[in-house]
């Protein structure tokens, strides 16, 4: 069970500090403003468009990666042994 922890603690902090990055070089447009939650510009290029749809996904890989190893796989391991 320790090792289902540290995959889902792996996924949320590395997935996060990515998460954070992009949102803090895409989405924070001045320090008095929204933060990592602003609005995403208009005018981005190639690489920006990218990093914005990395972004989208590296948040719904965190969610479901963190549930999934924290929530699915103990539940299916008790299911398992209660059957056993």
């Amino acid at each position: 069970m320790a090792d289902e922890f540290i995959k889902g603690l792996a996924i949320a902090t590395g997935g996060g500090l990515l998460w954070m990055v992009l949102s803090g070089w895409y989405t924070t447009p001045g320090f008095e403003e929204a933060q990592l939650w602003g609005e995403i510009p208009g005018n981005l290029d190639t690489y920006g468009q990218v990093s914005i749809a990395l972004r989208e996904v590296l948040a719904w890989f965190i969610i479901l990666g963190v549930l999934a190893f924290w929530v699915v796989i103990p539940a299916i391991e008790q299911l398992r042994s209660a059957r056993s």
